[in-house]
């Protein structure tokens, strides 16, 4: 007896049951999700919540529909430890030069999309709200829906979209998910530390430059995490001793770069994915073999289970029976909520998404780089996914505040989850058979899209005829001297590559290391990151 009761003084038996479900649900929705594998309908994800759906069903009934709370939904748990590892590996996977070769669009749809999404999104409820019968929401409570409603859900995305079969999409819904997360989630800190009763211009050029303040010391952050990163093990050469150190290092230099960006009130999100950029372009080059491997499949993997849990999370926290009882909405009240909500995303994203891509186009002069109608659609389509965040969110706003839970803020939370719900299910299923769809459809454009780039020989012939004398006359002379200044105007971001490659091969590899500083030449894993 004295042995039991000493084991339970240090123990909650509530955790140790509420983790011992859990796990046993990772487990269930990893093997269900390799038997479904070639299962058009079903992803990872969707597998996850309906099991956490199903799970908090179970509770329900055994608690005799008093509580399916397993564990709170906690903010913390999301954000310090879930999103982190997710968003790391997937800057350190993406493929930077596809990445980098749409940076002006992906930044264009991250915030200037989010910004024009966040306007509609408030606008449209403070304009439809009072009309179903919600009437104590302020306007302080529009503006964090509208923040709230712009967060797309960049792990689905990451999930339905394949990087090697339509690496030009990927790169743009991807990028712009990760920017996109940043910036809503700068919008509802702002909107939250927003004077209400004094808004004029100069609150929206404040607002303006604390983005952009956020958005440069973020990424720089990250940049320096990563290269210190680099510096260190290239220099102090870890893998002659011991490789698990090597590892180690890197994990924990990219989870310290996001806690100083939260300790420093930056945006962890950017910061933690530029740091996986640079760790995969030097830091990853300069470790020995096995660690190569290990950090690749490590990292991949640990992400893969954060993934995992967060959609078995919101799975079971939808049924959290509280919530429902306090919004006492009708059922009708609650679909009509939601319906709003979904309304307001479908065009708040379409607002943004057509008119930007269409506006790229008109620049870009290579008709590979140009953004066709299917893909503009798929854009829009696979960006109506919400996650995580969403619900992060707007528990903040609508659960965490100092008043007590109010009705239309309960109406809010369980509408919001509803949407949640809804949207990765319903799009996440569908998406993966639309793209196939239109994939055969358009097959030509969709494999050219990789193809067109003027390589670095191409771009070294366009140098040589632009300044080789031998070709043209002594009349010429201006022109020729202008040669790569029309070349960075005319094909701006192959000849910024170029440029770059040179400077970071003469300056950069010498002091970070990168592809080529391992005196052995690596055999399987050199090709992931290029």
């Amino acid at each position: 007896l004295s042995s039991s009761s000493s084991s339970s003084s240090f123990l909650d038996t509530s955790t140790v049951i509420a983790l011992t479900v859990f796990f046993a649900l990772l487990c269930a929705s990893i093997i269900i999700g390799h038997l479904l594998e070639e299962n058009r309908w079903a992803n990872e994800s969707i597998t996850a919540l309906l099991l956490g759906l199903c799970c908090g069903v179970v509770v329900l009934l055994i608690s005799k529909f008093q509580s399916s709370r397993l564990l709170v939904f906690s903010e913390d748990l999301f954000f310090l430890y879930l999103l982190p590892p997710i968003i790391f590996n997937a800057g350190f996977q993406v493929k930077k030069k596809q990445f980098f070769k749409n940076f002006t669009t992906i930044l264009l749809f991250g915030v200037v999309g989010t910004v024009i999404s966040f306007c509609l999104i408030s606008l449209g409820a403070y304009l439809l709200f009072k009309r179903i019968g919600v009437t104590s929401l302020d306007i302080q409570d529009y503006l964090a829906v509208g923040a709230i409603l712009s967060a797309t859900d960049s792990v689905c995305t990451l999930q339905v979209l394949n990087q090697d079969e339509t690496p030009l999409l990927y790169s743009i819904v991807f990028g712009e998910g990760v920017v996109n997360d940043a910036t809503s989630i700068v919008l509802f800190n702002a909107v939250q530390s927003l004077d209400i009763s004094n808004i004029d211009l100069l609150t929206a050029l404040k607002l303006l430059g604390t983005f952009l303040y956020l958005f440069f010391t973020s990424t720089a952050l990250g940049i320096a995490a990563g290269l210190i990163s680099a510096y260190i093990i290239k220099t102090l050469y870890f893998g002659r001793h011991s490789t698990d150190r090597e590892v180690a290092l890197m994990m924990l230099m990219a989870y310290l770069s996001y806690m100083l960006a939260e300790l420093l009130n930056l945006s962890g999100i950017l910061t933690i994915f530029f740091c996986g950029i640079v760790m995969s372009h030097y830091t990853w080059h300069n470790v020995t073999e096995s660690s190569r491997v290990t950090t690749k499949h490590a990292f991949a993997t640990i992400s893969f289970i954060a993934e995992t849990f967060i959609f078995l999370y919101i799975g079971m926290d939808a049924l959290d029976i509280d919530k429902w009882r306090s919004s006492k909405a009708s059922p009708g009240t609650s679909i009509a909520v939601s319906s709003t909500l979904f309304a307001l995303v479908l065009v708040g994203r379409a607002a943004f998404v057509f008119p930007i891509a269409n506006i790229t186009n008109c620049i870009k002069k290579r008709p590979s780089t140009k953004i066709e109608l299917w893909k503009q659609f798929i854009i829009w389509w696979a960006g109506l996914m919400r996650g995580a965040v969403t619900i992060a969110l707007s528990y903040n706003q609508f659960a965490n505040s100092d008043k007590t839970l109010t009705e239309d803020s309960a109406l809010m939370i369980t509408s919001t989850i509803i949407f949640v719900l809804f949207s990765t299910v319903v799009f996440g299923s569908i998406t993966k058979l639309l793209i196939e769809a239109v994939l055969l459809r358009n097959a030509k454009p969709a494999n050219s899209d990789a193809t067109d780039i003027p390589s670095l020989d191409d771009l070294q012939i366009l140098f040589l005829e632009n300044g080789d004398p031998s070709d043209q006359g002594g009349s010429n002379e201006p022109a020729r001297r202008k040669g790569s200044l029309s070349l960075l105007i005319s094909n701006p971001t192959s000849t910024v590559h170029y440029f770059w490659r040179k400077f970071d091969d003469k300056f950069m590899r010498p002091v970070f290391g990168g592809r080529g500083f391992v005196p052995f030449v690596p055999s399987s894993p050199t090709g992931a990151a290029d």
